[in-house]
């Protein structure tokens, strides 16, 4: 027969081998995350998408916060629960335990939760007022939901004409190298490294704006203007879709936001919202003192 120290001996074994494990697998999850996206999804992700404005970059950091605590608990309400099917299994207690209550261990499992909530809800709070407060914002540019498309103007900017940004087929997609279901069309062009108002709102049912690694996720409802911004800190393309369930083409509502230097950004406003085959010459201030040849896409 066993000595009740070879059963403890056991027991520690058995729990730190499963805080171990469990541990591993949230640091794997936080430190891999599998193949992440830059701008989209990525096959086999399971990870955020790498973030491109400092609202992202705060969303990840509070996420993977929040992702620790989860592991931790997770392993030690786990290591309880094997604990107690040995320690007290009818085998080793014959006599039920007949405890009714226990102060201290109550205190604790009452004070203990209290105190991780506020640990969470603080940081929450910072980024949620950071999300929600605008800052002053250099340029304004509008979304609106349509079915089944989104278009964008640029209030602030008189030449540059309504965007309607209408989905690609798979044809169309794989011709022009963009993914299926999230290319489009028509981009939404903004430069980089600069606070931009994002208005939403909607002309039909209701929708959301949302980029994934830009951290925005604003619903648009008919009849109202939400707003939101973003300052993405690094240049390319990124997509989004539509996240709110809006109907039979829900799906089909991509999101695409080219995000250029602040040269060739200068130099599609002064081309009326198209791309030029050759670089112009800007000014330091970013003025532009001549343009080449204009592309046929806008």
């Amino acid at each position: 027969m066993k000595s009740p120290r070879n059963n403890t001996t056991i027991i520690a074994a058995v729990l730190a081998v499963l805080i171990a494990l469990v541990t591993f697998i949230g640091l794997v999850t936080i430190g891999l995350g599998g193949e992440r996206g830059m701008g989209m999804p990525a096959d086999g992700g399971y990870f955020l998408q790498d973030a491109a404005t400092p609202v992202m970059e705060d969303l990840t950091t509070v996420h993977n916060m929040v992702f620790y605590w989860i592991s931790g608990i997770t392993a030690f309400v786990m290591a309880l629960m094997v604990f107690i099917m040995i320690r007290f299994r009818e085998k080793a207690n014959p006599v039920p335990s007949k405890t009714t209550h226990n102060t201290a261990i109550e205190v604790v499992w009452t004070i203990a939760p209290v105190l991780i909530l506020l640990f969470i809800a603080v940081p929450s709070m910072q980024l949620l007022y950071f999300q929600d407060k605008l800052p002053e914002t250099e340029m304004t540019v509008k979304a609106v939901g349509n079915t089944w498309n989104w278009s964008y103007t640029y209030p602030d900017l008189e030449n540059i004409d309504e965007i309607i940004s209408n989905p690609l087929d798979e044809i169309q997609a794989k011709a022009q190298g963009k993914p299926f279901l999230l290319g489009t069309d028509a981009q939404l062009v903004v430069p980089v490294d600069t606070n931009v108002k994002v208005l939403v709102t909607s002309i039909n049912n209701m929708h959301s704006w949302t980029v994934p690694s830009f951290g925005i996720k604003m619903d648009a409802v008919p009849g109202i203007i939400n707003e939101t911004w973003f300052r993405a800190t690094r240049e390319g393309v990124f997509y989004g879709q539509c996240s709110e369930i809006c109907g039979i083409k829900h799906y089909y509502m991509p999101i695409e936001v080219n995000v250029v230097s602040k040269a060739e950004y200068a130099r599609w406003v002064a081309n009326d919202g198209a791309f030029t085959t050759s670089v112009a010459q800007i000014n330091t201030d970013n003025t532009l003192i001549g343009s080449g040849q204009t592309a046929a896409q806008k």
